[in-house]
């Protein structure tokens, strides 16, 4: 039998390029998202021979108890492979912004990925086998000004998976945290449906992705895709932090703001 592996967000952008690679490496491939349409989309993308590897999940997992009446769906499965990948943006001023969205936002990124994580490493803590990808960015490692809570709850994505990483040492289970900078999804248009200006320095889904799957695979506990942006995730260890939360507000102004 195949082995199993889960990736929410998984109807389009990154999420589909890791339901891809997991396809590639003979998983079964169980995909959640919120998008009907995007999920009608995947068997239409994939290989035909692949269409019976894959299963299809539409769910809003920024709902409470989502990932609750996930794991009670899927619990007499044996997950090898976890992928929380689902999110978005919002760009604007906090006091602007709409909370309903933010709100949403925080149910997504910070409360159910934790509670799927918690969930589905209980059973693979018993297994003593599992691997489970985080997906953070690049906003993790400094504020970010006109993009808070996005960029807070990434951070909260971030050390959140390497605490957990740490108490595993002991065990063949592996937590990896993704961090990559700008990648061409359609991740712009939700944010503020406006193109973006700063376009060196961007890569493709496919590659963030496969990026992120190798240090899955390799159990590395943080992933950042490009020398690039490797050095702007320490730049803050070297220049005062006003500076740095200055300097991510004028890209984000350049990047975004019309």
């Amino acid at each position: 039998m195949n082995k199993t592996s889960i990736v929410t967000g998984g109807g389009s952008g990154l999420g589909l390029e890791f339901v891809k690679l997991l396809l590639n490496d003979d998983f079964y491939v169980i995909v959640i998202d919120y998008n009907k349409e995007h999920l009608e989309n995947i068997k239409k993308i994939i290989d035909k021979e692949k269409n019976d590897q894959i299963s299809l999940i539409q769910k809003d997992l920024s709902k409470p108890n989502a990932a609750l009446e996930i794991y009670n769906k899927l619990k007499n499965i044996k997950i090898d492979i976890l992928i929380n990948n689902a999110g978005f943006g919002l760009f604007g001023k906090f006091y602007n912004t709409n909370w309903e969205v933010e709100k949403k936002m925080i149910m997504l990124h910070v409360l159910c990925t934790t509670e799927m994580t918690k969930l589905f490493l209980k059973d693979m803590i018993k297994r003593n086998n599992g691997k489970i990808l985080n997906m953070s960015s690049l906003a993790a490692f400094q504020p970010g000004p006109l993009m808070s809570i996005y960029y807070s709850t990434k951070t909260y994505i971030l050390h959140f998976s390497e605490a957990i990483a740490n108490e595993l040492k002991d065990t063949s289970v592996s937590i990896t945290v993704l961090c990559p900078g700008q990648t061409k999804t359609d991740f712009q248009r939700k944010v503020s449906s406006k193109k973006v200006k700063i376009s060196f320095n961007i890569s493709s889904a496919k590659e963030v992705a496969e990026y992120g799957y190798n240090a899955l695979k390799k159990g590395k506990v943080v992933a950042v895709p490009g020398l690039f942006n490797k050095i702007l995730s320490s730049i803050h260890r070297f220049i005062p932090r006003s500076f740095a939360t200055r300097l991510m507000r004028k890209i984000q102004e350049k990047n975004r703001d019309s």
